[in-house]
Order: C-alpha cells, then structure tokens, then sequence
C-alpha cells in the first residue's frame, strides 16, 4: 500500500510520453513506405529533368508568346 500513498499509481505522465512516441513512430513508418513506394517515380522524373526537351520546349512557348504579345 506504500506505493498508493506516493501517488505511483496515479501519475500518467509516463503513458502519455509513450503514446505521443507511438504516433511519432507511426508517422515515420508512414513516410519512409511512401518514400520507398514513389522512389522509382522520383528516380524516373529526375531523368526527364535533365535530358532538357520539356523545358527547352516550354521555354520555345514562352519566346514565342512573348514575340506575339510584343508586336501589337
């Protein structure tokens, strides 16, 4: 009976830390199977980046939009 008398029993100080550590856990969980689930998408999408034909290409439209819009 020592131990209800200093309040051991009572004191949820501890259980709250360990279920804020258990939704910290679990979202780290949940980033880290979304990084490997889309890590090919992002290795393919860095290619195209740097082969330079999509944004060679926007930036032909822009030129041309701009040459259009400066002759009126």
């Amino acid at each position: 009976m020592k131990m209800i008398d200093m309040g051991i029993i009572e004191d949820e100080a501890a259980q709250t830390a360990a279920e804020y550590l258990m939704i910290f856990g679990g979202i780290i969980v949940i980033v880290l199977v979304a990084v490997i689930s889309y890590q090919n998408y992002v290795r393919g999408l860095g290619g195209n980046l740097t082969n330079g034909s999509e944004i060679q290409s926007v930036e032909n439209n822009l030129q041309d939009i701009n040459q259009t819009l400066n002759q009126t």
